[in-house]
């Protein structure tokens, strides 16, 4: 967006920005697909305001979470692995037992890993929403569908 008057780029100031809010089902969308359009809305680069260092994005609703694919071998193939940093603590879970234990864990983190990793894509990731099921607590709202 910019002036061509004066010819500088115009920076929204963050009282400027409309948020609006989506809602995307998941249901037999590929994980790596649905985390990469969710973290473009909440960064915000679908609006011509879109600026790299100021959070002008939108809230994301995502429902039936459970219902997402996994393409290929990813389900047994890739793993998850968390430690305490204490000797032998190291455990490593298939995606195929996360999926089925905690979706909402594999998508935010699927969603997380494609932010920026600082206190910009912490305050992003906050506006981000997961549900397994088809129902959401965000009617009032007024949720636009949002299709991939």
């Amino acid at each position: 967006m910019a002036n061509t008057v004066t010819g500088r780029t115009v920076v929204p100031k963050v009282g400027e920005i409309e948020r609006k809010w989506f809602v995307i089902s998941a249901a037999g969308l590929p994980l790596g697909r649905l985390a990469a359009r969710v973290a473009a809305v909440l960064r915000g680069k679908h609006k011509t305001c879109f600026t790299p260092h100021l959070d002008c994005g939108d809230f994301v609703i995502i429902v039936d979470a459970e219902k997402l694919v996994l393409t290929g071998n990813k389900a047994t193939q890739k793993m998850h692995y968390r430690q305490s940093r204490r000797p032998g603590s190291l455990k490593a879970f298939s995606y195929r037992s996360l999926m089925e234990r905690d979706p909402v864990f594999v998508v935010r983190k699927a969603v997380q890993g494609m932010l920026p990793h600082n206190r910009l894509g912490r305050q992003q990731i906050r506006k981000l929403r997961i549900y397994t099921g088809a129902e959401h607590q965000h009617a009032a709202q007024q949720p636009q569908t949002l299709t991939l």
